[in-house]
């Protein structure tokens, strides 16, 4: 299934759309953690939970359980909230 990188993790990826597997989220992550060493941790923590400043978003819907059933047709958006002042 597509997903869409956002820019502060191009780094890993060095392309904005990529290609990954899985059946839930966290097998997606997995699938690109095993193409992209070291993605998976700035998305998850330690604790296998969603980093606070990452949102997840299944065919343009939130979602917000790394638990989420995925299909091969899903379209991913992985985005990174910003913050500062």
């Amino acid at each position: 299934m597509k997903v869409l990188i956002p820019t502060p993790l191009l780094s890993y990826t060095k392309e904005r759309e990529v290609e990954a597997t899985g059946a839930t989220l966290i097998e997606l992550l997995a699938d690109l953690d095993r193409q992209y060493p070291g993605l998976r941790f700035r998305v998850i923590d330690e604790q296998n939970m969603m980093r606070p400043h990452m949102r997840f978003f299944v065919n343009n819907e939130q979602v917000f359980a790394i638990t989420h059933s995925l299909r091969p047709t899903d379209s991913v958006i992985l985005v990174q909230a910003l913050s500062g002042g």
